[in-house]
C-alpha cells in the first residue's frame, strides 16, 4: 500500500494534531485491511445478486414487472450492504487512527476540529439528508463521536481555541510552504505580499504572522521579485528570533534565497549558520533540507561533493528529489553514465518504471558507444537495474 501526502492537506490544516488526525485516520485504513476486507465483503454479496437475477427471470414469464422488481431489489440491497460495510470502516478508522494520534502524543481534539474543517467545506453542498446512502458516517456523527473520546478535562473547552493554543510558528511557516507551491499562480502570489502589509499583519498572531511572512518571502521569489524578497526574509528573521525551530526554516528559506540569486557563498554561510543553531540533542547528522541545499550549492559552484547524498539514497531509495539533485551532481561531474541511472532511479522512485527502463537503456547504449571511458562496475549496476525494471515494467503492465 502506498500513502500520499499532498500540499492541499499541509496547507489546510491549522496544527500538527489537525494532521496527524488525517495520517492517522488513513494508515488505520491500512493496518485494519479495509481494503481487502471489502473485497471479500463484495464476493460475499456476489451469490445474492445471482440468486435475485435467477428468480427474476422465473419470475418473467409470469409477471415482467415482479422480475425487474426481483433484479432492482437484489442490487439495491447489494448496494445498501457495501454502504453499511463502507460506514462501518470509516468509524472503525475514526476510533483506531484515534488512539494511535492521541498515544502518539498529539492533541486529541485535532480530530474534531479536523472534522469541523470538513463540515465548513462541504456545508454548502451537504444538507445530510439520507445518512444511510452515504459511504462515510455524517460528519457530525463523527465529531460526536471524538469528542465522546477526549478526557473530561479537556471535553468542555472550546475545541477551536484549545489546538489553536497550540499551532506552532514553525508549523504555520510550514503550511505557507505548502500554500505557496499549491497555488503557483500570478495574483495568488501577490496576495501574500498584501498579507503581509504592516497594517493587515498586526491583525494576525505572532504565529500566523511567521506564517505570512514566509510565504510573502517565498512569494516574491517565485516571482522573482528578489529586492522584496530580501526585504520579507529580514522581516521573517526579525520575527523568529528566539524559536529556534523557525529560525532553522527561516535560515533555510535564505539559503534557497541565495541559490537562486547566485550567490552560492551567501547560501553555505546562511546553512553553516543552520547548523550552528542546530541543537546537539537532535543528532550528528543535518537534515535533509541541509543536505539537499548543500548539494544544490556544490553543484552551482562546479564542485558537488556526493558521499552524503548518496549515504542519504541507500537509507531512503524512494526519494525521488534526492536522485535528481544525484544526477544533476554527476552531470557537473562529467558521470554521464551514473547521471542517466539516477534519473532512472528518479522514475522508479514515481513508479513510472517504463521511463525508469527508457533511462536505462540509454545508458546502455552510452556504455556501448564509449566503453573504454566508463567505470565497469557502474556499467554492471546499469544492466543489472535494467533487468530489474524490465520486469517490473511488464509487470506493471500486466496489471492494467
Amino acid at each position: 500500500a502506498y500513502f500520499g501526502l499532498h500540499l492541499g492537506l499541509v496547507a489546510t490544516v491549522t496544527s500538527r494534531a489537525e494532521l496527524a488526525s488525517v495520517m492517522a485516520h488513513e494508515l488505520s485504513h491500512v493496518t485494519q485491511r479495509h481494503i481487502s476486507r471489502r473485497m471479500t465483503s463484495q464476493s460475499g454479496q456476489t451469490p445474492l445478486m445471482l440468486a435475485a437475477m435467477i428468480l427474476g427471470v422465473l419470475a418473467a414469464s409470469k409477471d415482467p414487472n415482479a422480475a425487474q422488481a426481483l433484479i432492482i431489489a437484489g442490487q439495491a440491497g447489494a448496494v445498501q450492504a457495501q454502504l453499511n460495510f463502507s460506514r462501518d470502516m470509516e468509524r472503525e478508522a475514526d476510533r483506531v487512527g484515534f488512539g494511535i494520534a492521541t498515544e502518539a502524543g498529539f492533541e486529541p481534539l485535532g480530530f474534531v476540529s479536523m472534522f469541523d474543517k470538513l463540515q465548513q467545506a462541504s456545508k454548502l453542498s451537504d444538507n445530510t439528508n439520507f445518512p444511510y446512502l452515504r459511504s462515510h458516517p455524517l460528519t457530525t456523527e463523527r465529531m460526536a463521536d471524538m469528542q465522546s473520546r477526549i478526557p473530561s478535562a479537556l471535553s468542555g473547552q472550546n475545541t477551536l481555541q484549545v489546538v489553536g493554543v497550540s499551532t506552532e510558528m514553525d508549523h504555520t511557516m510550514v503550511s505557507a510552504r505548502a500554500r505557496v507551491l499549491a497555488n503557483g499562480a500570478v495574483d495568488a502570489l501577490r496576495a501574500w505580499g498584501d498579507e503581509a502589509k504592516p497594517e493587515v499583519l498586526q491583525r494576525a498572531s505572532p504565529s500566523q504572522q511567521g506564517g505570512i511572512l514566509y510565504g510573502a518571502t517565498l512569494a516574491a521569489l517565485k516571482l522573482r521579485n528578489f529586492p522584496e524578497a530580501q526585504v520579507q526574509l529580514k522581516r521573517l528573521q526579525t520575527h523568529v528570533q528566539g524559536d529556534l525551530t523557525a529560525a532553522r526554516l527561516a535560515g533555510l528559506l535564505a539559503a534557497e534565497l541565495n541559490l537562486v540569486v547566485g550567490d552560492v557563498a551567501a547560501a553555505r554561510a546562511d546553512l553553516q549558520k543552520v547548523e550552528q543553531q542546530r541543537p546537539k540533542a537532535a543528532g550528528s547528522a543535518a537534515g535533509r533540507p541541509e543536505l539537499f541545499l548543500e548539494v544544490q550549492a556544490g553543484t552551482q559552484s562546479g564542485n558537488p561533493s556526493t558521499q552524503a547524498l548518496q549515504e542519504w539514497l541507500v537509507a531512503h531509495p524512494r526519494d525521488a528529489q534526492g536522485w535528481q539533485l544525484l544526477a544533476n551532481a554527476y552531470a557537473m561531474q562529467g558521470r554521464t553514465v551514473s547521471a542517466i541511472r539516477a534519473e532512472a532511479e528518479g522514475n522508479v522512485a514515481h513508479l513510472d518504471y517504463p521511463a525508469a527502463w527508457a533511462r536505462l537503456r540509454s545508458a546502455q547504449d552510452v556504455i556501448r558507444k564509449a566503453p573504454q571511458g566508463v567505470d565497469h562496475i557502474e556499467a554492471s549496476i546499469v544492466d543489472t537495474r535494467a533487468r530489474q525494471v524490465e520486469a517490473l515494467a511488464r509487470e506493471q503492465a500486466l496489471e492494467r
